[in-house]
C-alpha cells in the first residue's frame, strides 16, 4: 500500500539536497560554458593542432555515457594523483569535486557544438562591418557576434541545463548526497521505496519547472535588447 504520510514526510529529508544539486548543475554549465566557448572558438579558427584535439574530445564525451566518466575521473584521477607523487592528497579531496570536474567537461563538449553553430549562424557581413569601423577581432566577437549568437543558442542552451540538472541524479554514485542521494539514504533506512523516489520525481519536476519558467523570461528580456 502506498503511505500517503510517509510519502509527504520525506519531502523534508529530500529537499536538503536540492542547494547541492543546484550548485552541480551551475557550476557544470558555467565552467562547461567556458570550456565551450574555448573550444568553439578554436574549431572555427581552426588553430593547428589544437583543433584536433578539440574534435577528439567532443568525440569522446558526446560518444561516452556520463556514468562511465565520472567512474574514470572518481577512481582514475586518484591513480595519476599518485603516480605524480601526490597520493597523500587524495584523502583529503572531497567526491563533490570529482563531480565538478566531470559534470563540466561534460558539458563543456555539448556547449561547444551549441555555441560553434550558434557563431556560425551569424552572418560574416557583421564581421566585415566590424572591421569597417574599426573593431579589433576581440572586440567584434564580443560586441557584435557573440550578442547574437546568444539570441539563437539560448533555447539549446536552456535546454542543456536542464537536462545537465536531471543528470545531477548520478552524483550519489560517488557518495554525494544531492537530491537523489538523500532519496537513496532515506529509502534505504524504511525501504519505502516508491513513495521516496515518487517524492524525488516530484522535486525534479518542479525545479524544471521553474528554471523553464527562468529561462522564457531571460528569453523575452534578450529579445527585445537585440
Amino acid at each position: 500500500m502506498f503511505d500517503t504520510s510517509y510519502f509527504f514526510s520525506s519531502f523534508s529529508f529530500i529537499i536538503i539536497g536540492i542547494p547541492l544539486t543546484l550548485s552541480i548543475a551551475l557550476i557544470a554549465f558555467l565552467m562547461g560554458g567556458l570550456i565551450g566557448f574555448v573550444i568553439a572558438i578554436i574549431r572555427i579558427n581552426q588553430f593547428k593542432y589544437f583543433h584536433g584535439l578539440c574534435i577528439a574530445y567532443v568525440s569522446f564525451i558526446r560518444g561516452t555515457p556520463l556514468v562511465i566518466q565520472l567512474f574514470l575521473i572518481y577512481y582514475g584521477l586518484p591513480i595519476l594523483l599518485k603516480l605524480a607523487g601526490f597520493g597523500n592528497l587524495i584523502s583529503e579531496i572531497h567526491p563533490i569535486y570529482f563531480v565538478y570536474f566531470t559534470f563540466s567537461i561534460n558539458a563543456g563538449a555539448y556547449l561547444s557544438e551549441t555555441l560553434r553553430s550558434a557563431i556560425l549562424s551569424v552572418h560574416k557581413g557583421q564581421n566585415e562591418a566590424a572591421y569597417v569601423i574599426g573593431l579589433s577581432k576581440t572586440q567584434t566577437m564580443l560586441s557584435v557576434i557573440l550578442p547574437q549568437a546568444m539570441r539563437v543558442a539560448l533555447p539549446n542552451l536552456g535546454n542543456q541545463f536542464i537536462v545537465l540538472l536531471k543528470e545531477t541524479s548520478l552524483a550519489f554514485l560517488v557518495s554525494v548526497p544531492e537530491i537523489m542521494g538523500q532519496a537513496k539514504i532515506l529509502a534505504g533506512r524504511t525501504s519505502q521505496f516508491f513513495e521516496v523516489y515518487i517524492a524525488a520525481a516530484i522535486l525534479y519536476w518542479c525545479l524544471c519547472l521553474l528554471i523553464e519558467r527562468i529561462l522564457r523570461y531571460g528569453e523575452k528580456k534578450l529579445s527585445a535588447h537585440i
